[in-house]
């Protein structure tokens, strides 16, 4: 009686063993399950930074006031009749001179 209880519970160990240590079982679903939330979360952040670029595209798309913004902060073009003057933030003129 006693062979058989330890054939038997050897048998059940021998049949566990694929469930947990097999193609699919629970070690790797456990592992895809955490590799799936890191894409989500990098399909998160890509899907947010293009609806920023969308948002801006379509802007410059529609309206002058943001080529005229980035003509004046990014190639200091300004217009007939204005005057521009440049205005250097402290800390960033604090921490350029040594």
């Amino acid at each position: 009686m006693r062979w058989l209880t330890i054939a038997l519970l050897a048998l059940l160990i021998l049949i566990q063993q694929p469930l947990w240590f097999g193609k699919g079982g629970w070690l790797k679903v456990w592992e895809y399950d955490r590799q799936l939330q890191q894409h989500k979360e990098l399909t998160r952040q890509l899907e947010l930074r293009n609806a920023g670029l969308d948002a801006e595209v379509r802007d410059l798309k529609t309206g002058y006031e943001a080529i005229e913004e980035r003509a004046r902060f990014e190639l200091g073009m300004i217009k007939q009749g204005e005057v521009f003057i440049p205005v250097q933030d402290r800390a960033a003129a604090n921490t350029a001179t040594p």
